[in-house]
This record gives C-alpha cells, sequence and structure tokens, in this order.
C-alpha cells in the first residue's frame, strides 16, 4: 500500500482552484447551526423569540455558507448572496450561527474586490438600513444603538479586507521594484562585460591589421601580424560565449574566474598588438576568490586597451601586488601628459570602460582611480580587498 507524502498532497492542494481550497470553511460553516452547542448562536438584530430550526433553514444557511466557496474568486457575487442570507435568517428569525459568514465575506470582498468598491461599500450599507427598518416594522427591531454598534462591526470587517488588500498591493509594488533593479544590475552587467571584451580585442584586432599594412614586403612577418589578428579573433569569440551563456538559463554558469596565468597571456597578447608591456607580479592569488580575480583581471585589460587606443607604442608598466588583505593593481602608460595621450590617433572611446569598471571595484568594496601622474604617465589604481575569498 502506498504512502501520500504529506509534502506532495500540500504541493498539489495549494495548486488546485482557489474555489476548491474555500470550499471547506463554507462546508463548515453550513453544518455549524446544526450542531447542538451552536443551534443557539447566531447574531440577533430582532428582540422576537428565536425560530426552531427546521426544512426552509436550510435556504438562509446555504445562501450564507455555501458563497463563501467563492468569496475569493468572486467576491461580489459572493458577498451579495451572504448579504441575502443575512437578512433572510433575520427576517425569519432563525438566527443561525451561520450569520458569522458576513464578516468573512466582506474581509474577503474588501481584499479582492478590484472594482467598483465604493458602490458595493454603498449598496451594502442601504441594504442594511432597509433590513432594520424592516426589523422594525415588524415589532422586532432592535435599539438603534446595537444596530449602530453591529454596522460598525462590519464597517471594521470591511477595513479589515482594505488593509489586506493595500499590504498585499504594496508587497507586490515592492517584489515588482525588486525586480526591476535586478533586472537593470544583470543588464548593467552584461553591458560592462561586453564593453571589456569587445573593446579589449577589437582594439587589438585594429592596431594589428593597422600594423600588418606596412608588412606587405615583408611576407614572412604579414603571416605572423595576421596570425596575430586571427588569435585575437578567436579569444573574442570564447570570451563573448562566456558573456552570452549568463543570458541563456540552460547554460551552466561559465567559470569568469582569472588568476596570475590568464594576466600573463593578456599582457602578452597585447604585447602581439604593438604595445610594448612590462609586467610585474608579487605574491600569489588567493584560492577561491573568482570575484575579485575577475576584477583585477578587468582592471588590468582597461588599462592596456586605453594603451592601445590612446597611446599606441608607449611603454606600458602592469604592476599587480597580491597582499595579505587585499590586491593592489597598477596599469601606468608613458607619455607627455593629456595633450600628448589626446593627440595620438586613437578608436573613439565614451569612458564607459573606466566607469563600469569602477562599479565593479566598488561593488567589491575596493577603490579606483584613473589620471595622469606627476610624470605624465596615465596611471589606473586599484585596490581590491579579498573580502570572504577564502
Amino acid at each position: 500500500m502506498s504512502v501520500i507524502d504529506p509534502r506532495t498532497a500540500a504541493a498539489a492542494w495549494r495548486r488546485s482552484h482557489v474555489v476548491l481550497r474555500d470550499l471547506p470553511l463554507a462546508l463548515l460553516i453550513a453544518v455549524a447551526p446544526w450542531i447542538g452547542p451552536l443551534q443557539e448562536q447566531g447574531t440577533r438584530l430582532a428582540d422576537a423569540p428565536q425560530r426552531p430550526l427546521d426544512a426552509l433553514a436550510l435556504v438562509p444557511i446555504a445562501l450564507q455558507a455555501l458563497p463563501l466557496a467563492a468569496r475569493r474568486r468572486w467576491p461580489a457575487i459572493s458577498l451579495g448572496l451572504v448579504a441575502i442570507g443575512f437578512a433572510i435568517d433575520q427576517l425569519t428569525g432563525y438566527v443561525t450561527a451561520a450569520g458569522i459568514a458576513l464578516p468573512i465575506a466582506l474581509v474577503s470582498a474588501g481584499a479582492h474586490l478590484a472594482h467598483h468598491r465604493r458602490a458595493v461599500v454603498v449598496g451594502l450599507s442601504a441594504g442594511y438600513v432597509a433590513l432594520a427598518v424592516a426589523l422594525e416594522r415588524d415589532g422586532a427591531g432592535e435599539d438603534a444603538g446595537g444596530v449602530v454598534a453591529f454596522y460598525l462591526v462590519l464597517a471594521a470587517a470591511w477595513c479589515v479586507g482594505e488593509w489586506l488588500r493595500r499590504t498585499r498591493a504594496a508587497e507586490a509594488e515592492r517584489r515588482r521594484q525588486v525586480a526591476v533593479t535586478t533586472r537593470l544590475t544583470e543588464r548593467t552587467r552584461i553591458a560592462r562585460d561586453l564593453h571589456d571584451v569587445v573593446t579589449h580585442h577589437v582594439t587589438a584586432m585594429v592596431v594589428q591589421a593597422e600594423a600588418a599594412r606596412y608588412l606587405t614586403a615583408h611576407p614572412d612577418r604579414l603571416d605572423g601580424a595576421l596570425n596575430a589578428v586571427a588569435d585575437t579573433g578567436r579569444r573574442a569569440i570564447s570570451d563573448l560565449r562566456q558573456v552570452l551563456d549568463l543570458l541563456d538559463p540552460a547554460a551552466s554558469s561559465p567559470d569568469t574566474a582569472r588568476d596570475s596565468g590568464a594576466l600573463r597571456e593578456l599582457v602578452e597578447r597585447t604585447r602581439l598588438a604593438g604595445q610594448p608591456v612590462e609586467h610585474r607580479t608579487e605574491g600569489e592569488p588567493r584560492a577561491g576568490s573568482g570575484d575579485v580575480g575577475t576584477a583585477v583581471y578587468r582592471v588590468v585589460q582597461e588599462g592596456l586597451t586605453n594603451a592601445l587606443k590612446h597611446a599606441p607604442g608607449r611603454p606600458t608598466i602592469v604592476d599587480v601586488q597580491y597582499g595579505r588583505d587585499a590586491v593592489t593593481v597598477n596599469v601606468a602608460t608613458q607619455g607627455d601628459g593629456p595633450s600628448a595621450i589626446k593627440a595620438t590617433p586613437s578608436a573613439p572611446g565614451g569612458g564607459r570602460g573606466l566607469t563600469g569598471l569602477k562599479e565593479r571595484v566598488v561593488a567589491l568594496d575596493g577603490e579606483l582611480t584613473a589620471g595622469f601622474d606627476d610624470d605624465g604617465a596615465f596611471v589606473v589604481r586599484a585596490h581590491v580587498p579579498w573580502g570572504g575569498a577564502s
């Protein structure tokens, strides 16, 4: 004999139709007036004797209880039927425990009714006044204080539903804002990675291709230059695939961590593009420091890209120090200050790389600066703490 898993059953119940999930409460209230201790219980707006339960009592009881199954699916219809059942209950003198359905229906309508809310409140209030007048004409009406007090109880039930509706709406708006912020953050991260990959590799390819134009008289050297362009293109495709994998939920997360070996490869590719680069490294990166390693790699990549774009052929020094608490990166391109850098031919750039780079470093509680030093060299500096890396 198979045993039903309670968690599976609970999950199936949560997936069922809302009317089915609300039906047990409706059935419970329908049965309650027939239970011995509850037969004398009920909300009474009239002073007349309570009428014993009989077959006709099924009508007001059913009208009050069963519509609660639709209290979230069709709140206005449910509330209207419950209110009619309550009025019949009072006018016939049954006064059953099913009267508790009216405040429940009011709470549900206040929470789930989306349209014509004011008209529903006005209509119910008018109906309540009409019921009070009808009971008074029969000579069984309660004093005005009791009628007003019960109306305030019903109004409080509606207000509880209204509070639930506003709370739910505020939570939905909060989640929407979180989703929007998450999407914008992800788009910014992807755009930043695309910029880092495309700008660096394409800039290197442009420089390599321009240099190859002057090697037509030297086939051996020309072949090497064209091979360098091809290698850079293949590396660009590989890096782009890693970035694009982020857009595919079915793809496994690419390993974007960069170690010192990746830095050496980056420097070597830049040298092949014609940029003289001196690479210094002190210490070793920590294991499991993927985010920090990627940030360091991007700092060096952006510094070398700027050197290729704005100061081709000028010496560049890459200095990376892996300390106990943080990594310090300096990428300095020699020059004669801003005028010298701007005077060199370059690919167009809008500063997006340094802006995105600073956001990446700041997200890791680091610092990044970029500018000219006293010797006229353009220096990109970054200080990135290890943080939670082990």
